[in-house]
């Protein structure tokens, strides 16, 4: 049986080791928490489906997007607004849930959808240039009935 020094000393080192223990899990969690909360969200249209779509415009949440989210909520999604027009490209480095995306014109409009597998570096690209993407749980667009050609209202700046 330990002494009662040593069980006073383990009990000690135990406290501290579980404090610093859970200021590393938060030192973790909590910058994530804080980045997902910080997103500002768009409800955009497509049809008559709502979309609550977490808004990634700058470079750093544009390159992060959905990676180590576990689900989303019902129609709940991600915009990403590119600089200007081009031939843009996703991928799934870190993602946990599978999704579809829109690639879509400067004008609102979708040129084409992808389905894209959860943690894959496989690229998925616009079929033209494109100024947005819209991601969404896999299967969100085709269920509803939208492809390319359908339009997606409420993107900021188009008319």
């Amino acid at each position: 049986m330990p002494s009662p020094a040593f069980s006073v000393a383990f009990r000690r080192f135990a406290t501290r080791l579980g404090a610093a223990a859970s200021l590393a899990v938060a030192g973790v969690l909590l910058p994530a928490l804080t980045w997902a909360q910080a997103m500002p969200v768009q409800q955009l249209r497509a049809g008559m489906h709502l979309i609550q779509a977490e808004v990634a415009a700058a470079p750093a949440t544009r390159e992060r997007g959905l990676m180590f989210r576990e689900q989303l909520a019902p129609n709940a999604g991600m915009l990403f607004i590119f600089d200007a027009p081009a031939t843009q490209c996703m991928w799934m480095r870190n993602t946990l849930i599978p999704l579809s995306v829109a690639f879509i014109a400067a004008d609102g409009t979708v040129a084409n959808i992808e389905d894209m597998a959860p943690k894959t570096e496989d690229s998925h690209c616009a079929v033209k240039p494109v100024l947005y993407a819209l991601e969404m749980d896999k299967g969100w667009f085709a269920r509803r009935g939208i492809k390319a050609g359908s339009k997606i209202e409420g993107i900021p700046g188009v008319r």
